[in-house]
């Protein structure tokens, strides 16, 4: 069997040392032993590391040569081996997470600060985008998703739950009025996103009874910062997550139309992250943290 990497380490003893026998008693070998490891050292190089004499033991050129680059060689691949064991006990590294610039803007980025305190050796990489990305192409190491999954490979983590409202500005409800019932909407502008959705109509709950209804509307966004700003802006009314315009009814930039006819729903919010990713203290650190910092707006 090729043990390449234990005839270095015994040539670099015997080096050390300066005799067979003294390198066999560090290494625990016999004298035959580390004989034969250095006899198939020096056949595979071809060339001859140890000059031998009755009296003394000396390296030769090639020898002084390959011991130097050796001994730093096998140093960097020791040091490479605990660190990624430290790695495993130890936050620190690149922490790539990716999530929609709705939930990162509002619920993610203000926590990021608190996170780089308790672990500076960690890096975060954010990336905000509503594209639905694979972990494994994207190298992301935690994705934060919003509604139904659908990727089975993944763990998930819950984070929690947001309740839908429909929103719009004080501005547009005194130009145009404010909705009392959901058949009003036939006379309103409802900001529409333009990826693909299942179901193409708002939930209402009318009568005790749940009831998809069409709207309509003459603007698409392929966001929700998209649609968030385009109701600040005053151009109609939307349907969006609470956490994500929470602040804007509270600063009054954004008002609830049609409470009474909420049907309720909502959308749970995860992280997600590859089952082998948990082992690492980086990943792992990250998804203790957001149990603790994580909060939903009221």
């Amino acid at each position: 069997m090729d043990n390449r990497f234990g005839d270095i380490e015994t040539f670099l003893m015997v080096a050390g040392e300066g005799s067979l026998a003294a390198a066999a008693k560090a290494l625990r070998l016999t004298p035959s032993a580390v004989s034969r490891s250095i006899a198939r050292l020096e056949q595979r190089l071809g060339v001859t590391l140890l000059r031998r004499t009755t009296r003394a033991l000396a390296l030769t050129p090639e020898g002084v040569t390959y011991r130097d680059r050796m001994a730093v060689l096998l140093g960097d691949m020791m040091a490479l081996e605990a660190g990624l064991g430290e790695d495993r006990t130890t936050p620190r590294g690149l922490l790539r997470i990716n999530a929609s610039p709705s939930f990162g803007i509002e619920c993610l980025i203000p926590i990021l600060p608190g996170f780089r305190e308790l672990y500076p050796a960690v890096t975060v990489d954010l990336t905000l985008s509503d594209t639905i990305v694979d972990l494994v192409e994207e190298r992301a190491d935690i994705a934060i998703r919003i509604g139904p999954l659908r990727d089975t490979s993944l763990r998930a983590k819950k984070l929690g739950h947001s309740a839908m409202v429909l929103v719009a500005s004080p501005a547009y409800l005194a130009r145009r009025g404010t909705p009392q019932t959901p058949d009003d909407l036939d006379d309103h502008d409802c900001l529409r996103f333009s990826f693909r959705r299942s179901i193409d109509g708002w939930p209402f709950r009318i009568g005790g009874k749940l009831v998809q209804r069409p709207v309509q509307g003459s603007f698409y966004g392929n966001s929700g910062e998209v649609v968030r700003q385009m109701a600040i802006a005053g151009g109609g009314i939307a349907r969006h997550g609470h956490f994500h315009v929470a602040s804007d009814i509270r600063a009054g930039r954004l008002v609830e139309v049609l409470a009474d006819y909420n049907p309720g729903d909502g959308e749970d919010i995860h992280a997600l992250y590859a089952a082998e990713d948990r082992t690492a203290a980086r990943v792992r650190a990250f998804l203790d943290y957001l149990d603790g910092a994580m909060k939903m707006p009221d």
